[in-house]
C-alpha cells in the first residue's frame, strides 16, 4: 500500500475552493458532509504517508551516523 500513488483530488479541489471564496471575498466555505469525509481520509492518508517516510529518513540517517566524511582544503584560490 505505501508504494500506491495517493489521491490527492480532494485536497486539490478543497484548496481551489478555498482559493476561490477568498477571491470573490466569500466569508465561508460550506462541505457537505461526504466531501468532508473523502476530504479527511485523504488528509489522513498523505500525514500517515509522511509520517512514515520520516520514520524511514531517521532510521536510515541512524545507520549513516557512523560513515566517514573525508574533506579536503586546498589552497583556496579552486572554489
Amino acid at each position: 500500500m505505501h508504494n500506491q500513488p495517493i489521491n490527492t483530488n480532494p485536497i486539490i479541489q478543497f484548496i481551489q475552493q478555498v482559493s476561490s471564496a477568498d477571491l470573490s471575498n466569500q466569508q465561508e466555505v460550506r462541505l457537505t458532509i461526504t466531501n468532508a469525509k473523502i476530504l479527511a481520509y485523504s488528509l489522513g492518508i498523505v500525514m500517515a504517508r509522511l509520517e512514515g517516510d520520516l520514520e524511514k529518513l531517521v532510521i536510515e540517517s541512524k545507520d549513516d551516523s557512523n560513515q566517514i566524511i573525508e574533506l579536503q582544503i586546498g589552497q583556496g584560490d579552486h572554489w
